[in-house]
Parts: C-alpha cells; structure tokens; sequence
C-alpha cells in the first residue's frame, strides 16, 4: 500500500489506491472537469448520456426491415421476374440490326413479256436509341440533317413524335444529289448520330395506267399494317392493291439481317451479316398484255364518241377460267404510288368523283345486267321444266296484270317491239322481255319460275357470290327475293319484281367478271371455272355438269342466233369466226341514259374467248358495248395482228 498527497483543493482527503479498488486516478481528474464545466455553463452531463427510447429503438429497427425487404423484392423483380425485358434492352443498347432486303419477283405476262421492274431506292432513318441526350445538341443535328434534305427541322421532330417506333422513317427515295451531300457528311459516325441511309426496293411499272388495276401497286407500310406484319420495317414496301396485294407473301420473298455492335460510348466496334436475302417467286400471268393494251385503246375512243366516262371490261378463257384481261376505266398511274405520290397528285386522284382507284370489273356490288341475263333464265326455265325449245308465247309488245291488293288497277310491262309469236331462240335473239316476264314471273295460267328458283339459278353461275379471283377487293353482287326486300327495304316482294328481275332490272347487281364467268359456263359446255389471273398448273373448278347438255346448246344457239339475224347482227356477224352473244341495256337512276352490256364468246364451235364489255351511263340512242367488242375481237382474231 502507499499513499500520496493531493493537491490543495483535495486536502483533508485521502485516496487510497490497491489492486482491489474500481476508482482510478484519472477518473477523480475528469470527474473533477466535469464538475468544473457544469458549473461554468450549467448543464448536467448526465442529460447529455440518456439512452434512446424502447420505442424508437424498435420503430426504426422495424423501418429498417421494410426497407431491407423492399430493396429485396426490387432485385428479385429485375433480375428473375424482369431479367428478360433488361436483358433485350441491354441487348439493344449494345447491337442494332438491319435488314437487307430481298429482290422482289417480277410479273411476266402469258407470251413472257414483264410489266414491272425494281429500281433501287434509298431511304433516310432515324434511331432514337442514338440520337444525342443533350436537347441543344439534337436541336442542332435536326437543323443539319434538315437543310440537307430541303425541310424544316420541324418535319423531322413531327416524324419523330408521331412514331412509337424506335426507329423512324424520315423521307424515302431520296434524290441523287441529295444521297450524296448526305453520304458525304456521314462518313463520320459522330457527325449525324441516329441517322442512317437504308437501300429499298421501289417498282417501276411498264405502261403503268394501262394495268394499274390488275397489278396494283406497293406503297411504304403503315401503322395499321406493321401491327398486323410484325416481320416488316417502318420503311418496308407492301402491296397495297392488285397482284402486288394477293401475292405479297410470294413476291416479297425472306428479307436477310445484318448487325451492328456498339460500345458503351455508341461507337461502332463489329458489322456483320446475320442472315442472306431470299428473292421473291416471280409471276407468269394468264394475261394478254397485247390484248389489255387493244380493250384500253378501243374504250377510249368508244367513250369519248358516246360521251361516256366510266366502263369496265373483263376477257376470259372458258377453259380453264384464265384472266385474258381485265380493264377498268377511269384509271390511274401506279407508277405513282410506288414512287413516293406528291400531296397535290394524290389529293387529285382521291377527289375525282369518278373514283379512278376503284376496280369496276370486280369490285362493289356491281351493276344491273339488263337483257343479257336472259340465257341464264332460259336455262332455269328449260331445266325447271317450265318450257321446252318448243314453247311459244305471242308478244304484242307489253304484258298487263292486276294489282295485287286492287283489281281495278291493271300494271303494263312493256318490251321494246312488238315480237310476234316467240320461242326461247328468237326471245334470246331478239331478246323479248315479254317471254322472260312470263317464264320468270308467270301470267295468266302458267307458272312462272318466281324469285326463288331465279335466285337459285343465278346463284348456280355464281352470281351473288364471290368468284374467289387471285385479286383483293372483290365484290358479291346482289339478287334480291322477297326476304332480302324485306330486310333491306321492309316493303314486300310484288309481281313486278320478279318481271323485273326476269330481264335484269329492279334491284340485282351484277359484277363484269361474275358476268364473264358465268357465260364462260355456257360457252365451255357447263363448267364453271374459278377466274384466275396467275398461271397455276391445275384450273380450279366451281361447279359442272349441273346443266343438262341439250339444254346448253338450246341457250348456245340462242344466244348464236343474236349475231346472225338479232341484236347483234349488224356488229359481230362479220368477225373472222363465228360468235355468240348477248346484248343487254339497263336502266339507271339517271333518266334518259343506261348501262351499255355485251357478252361475246368465240369461235362459236371451240371457244377461246369470252369478253363481257359494259359502259357505265351511256345517254339513250347511243350504241357503245357493241363497237368495243367488235373492234377488240376483230383485232384479237386477225391473223396478221402484231405482237
């Protein structure tokens, strides 16, 4: 043991010091401090040791576990659940693919004459994904890039804001010297970043107007269109109408890929291909494109004598359904549609009230045949057993009958002659209203077909109903009955409309091509063929042997003996080979001016050609479907033609 003395203000205490005592000497000194700093400022130092509370203790313990767990769930969510979507975006931050687009298959006619051709085009694309962050430094590569394509920086800031698309089409077909200021300027890759020169494909169309219906058209893919094709690009072309429409999965062919890797700084490290294009199947069409040329030339002359505008005409092979031509006029340049169409062009064409885009040789619901649906009611009529070749009414020019709901009132169903006494050769011939009247509505006490077993039978040429041609856009027709009337007008079926519907007129509807099919029937000794324009090794059959043979040659003859003494005689009797035909002039809601029909097939004994020519609205008095045909068929059958 020791001790010692303390200072002054420790006297009179004593502090002893053992290896059992807790009290260390420095302890005394800073318990001496303390005290000293309590009493200079007041403030106990016990206040300044109190321990935090349970309570917060276990608050922030329990904020401090939500926090850990949240952190957890986030991490979960984005490396497993979202480990997918951060992944193909990492991808695409890092690569950029691009396609290589494949050579688009060509159109041949039947003699291998090609009507389209590609031309190489260039496109200018915009990536958002490289496009600088900084808005002064965007700002200012818009203004570049637009003074070198001609606009303001407001086009492209428009093109990039209306598209959800990463990448943007900003101007197709670009102009030569446009391309080359742009390839100039873009050797360097830090010079218009996000801006890239894409090759395309774009068609030039050989005597585009003349075939623009047939062949259609491609145009840059749509919004709508790259929902429905998720394997094409902004700046795909597409068909959009025509050929180039039915058979775009054939002549697009399978595009190739190359790709472009990115460092972390955008700068482009490895280009390669990823896959090669596949060219698309060319097309060899059953078309005559000398003939198209022939049918185009001889309408316009026809409509500007009549003072006509619109007209369609649709030429089949009866044997096998092939589409020989097919015009419609009013028509339109393709040509500038695929290559990138000027709003002032464009606004003309869609304001024209003519309608030039629309195909009127198949489209709609078509238009009232008048007489030349006569052989198909004979043909009902002989096959119904309604008449023979031998029955005979005598017309003396009109057909009267009751009212149905006042007897007092009689009705008049007028011809156009007086034609005497009349069997189903001299009413096709001649083409008596008042035979068909009766054998398709009845009079007096013979029984008529009536609407239902007429509707049948136009049914059984495949009038009503799609033909199933290789073309978008078809229509049905229309052949009304008395359940039709009553849905569509809610008035009920009369007499009349059955005299009506007899002979072509009322409220049936009848394409050109469903025309030209279904005469192609009566020509080909009763086959009904699919109407196609593209070659294929096997014609597709709709419906044969579904009229009896001695039948079909009743109606053959009739339709013969138009030419030779009826309504055709002074046009088509002197052809270089015998034809059969049918005439027919409907009524329109334009009064004084019809819809002028022919339908031809020839030669008489092996036919090779059906032709079906209607003029829309020709004023009254005025001959037109018939100088067309002549003409065409003249020409089609001249040896010497040139080809």
């Amino acid at each position: 043991m020791f001790e010692f003395k303390l200072p002054r203000e420790f006297k009179n205490k004593r502090v002893s010091f053992s290896s059992n005592r807790d009290i260390e000497p420095q302890e005394v000194f800073l318990d001496h401090l303390a005290q000293k700093k309590q009493e200079e400022i007041g403030v106990s130092e016990k206040k300044m040791e109190t321990p935090l509370s349970r309570k917060i203790l276990q608050s922030f313990y329990i904020l401090s576990l939500i926090l850990i767990f949240g952190l957890f769930l986030k991490t979960f969510q984005f490396q497993v659940l979202e480990q997918g979507k951060f992944l193909i975006l990492a991808e695409e931050n890092k690569t950029r693919t691009y396609p290589i687009r494949a050579e688009r298959g060509v159109i041949y006619d039947s003699k291998g004459k090609q009507l389209v051709w590609n031309q190489v085009s260039f496109d200018l694309i915009c990536d958002k994904q490289d496009l600088p962050r900084a808005e002064q430094e965007r700002e200012k590569l818009f203004q570049e890039v637009a003074k070198l394509i001609g606009k303001e920086s407001s086009f492209i800031k428009e093109k990039l804001e209306n598209s959800e698309s990463a990448k943007v089409l900003i101007l197709k077909n670009l102009g030569h010297k446009t391309l080359i200021s742009f390839e100039i300027r873009s050797q360097n890759e830090e010079e218009l970043p996000g801006f890239r020169i894409e090759e395309n494909i774009i068609r030039d169309y050989k005597d585009g107007a003349i075939f623009s219906h047939l062949i259609g058209y491609t145009g840059n893919i749509n919004r709508q269109e790259l929902e429905t094709f998720p394997n094409y690009s902004v700046n795909d072309y597409i068909g959009k109408t025509g050929l180039e429409k039915f058979y775009e999965d054939t002549l697009r062919g399978k595009p190739g890929e190359f790709l472009i890797e990115k460092d972390a700084f955008g700068d482009q490290k490895i280009e390669k291909k990823i896959s090669s294009p596949e060219s698309g199947a060319n097309l060899v069409l059953n078309l005559d494109s000398n003939l198209q040329k022939k049918i185009k030339e001889s309408l316009d002359k026809t409509l500007k004598r009549v003072g006509a505008e619109k007209a369609a005409v649709v030429a089949l092979n009866p044997n096998n359904g092939g589409v020989l031509a097919m015009v419609s006029l009013p028509n339109f340049d393709n040509n500038l549609f695929s290559q990138g169409i000027s709003q002032e062009d464009y606004k003309e064409i869609i304001d024209n009230p003519l309608n030039p885009l629309f195909n009127k040789a198949i489209s709609g619901i078509g238009y009232p045949t008048g007489s030349i649906i006569k052989p198909l009611i004979g043909t009902a009529a002989l096959e119904e057993g309604i008449v023979t070749s031998k029955t005979k009414f005598y017309c003396q020019g009109k057909i009267s009958v009751q009212d149905q709901w006042n007897p007092e009132i009689q009705h008049d169903f007028h011809d156009w002659k007086i034609h005497g006494s009349v069997d189903i050769y001299k009413a096709i011939a001649e083409s008596c209203n008042v035979f068909f009247y009766i054998i398709g509505g009845g009079y007096e006490d013979f029984k008529g077909l009536g609407p239902t077993k007429i509707k049948k039978w136009l049914e059984n040429f495949g009038w009503g109903s799609m033909t199933g041609i290789d073309l978008p856009q078809e229509g049905r027709g229309v052949i009304p009955d008395p359940a039709w009337k009553k849905e569509k007008l809610n008035e009920p079926w009369y007499d009349g409309d059955s005299y009506h519907l007899s002979i072509g007129q009322g409220y049936i509807s009848i394409t050109p091509l469903q025309v030209a099919t279904a005469f192609s029937a009566i020509a080909n000794g009763g086959t009904l063929y699919q109407p196609q324009v593209v070659q294929k090794i096997e014609p597709k059959v709709l419906k044969q042997d579904f009229i009896a043979q001695e039948n079909l040659k009743i109606i053959q003859q009739g339709m013969r003996e138009t030419v030779a003494y009826g309504s055709a005689v002074n046009w088509l009797n002197s052809l270089p080979v015998k034809a059969a035909a049918k005439t027919g002039t409907a009524q329109t809601a334009k009064k004084g001016y019809y819809h002028s029909w022919v339908t031809v097939f020839a030669p008489y004994d092996n036919p090779e050609i059906v032709l079906t020519v209607m003029v829309e609205d020709v004023e009254e008095g005025q001959i037109a479907a018939l100088p067309v045909a002549k003409d065409v068929l003249e020409w089609y059958f001249n040896l010497d033609k040139v080809e």
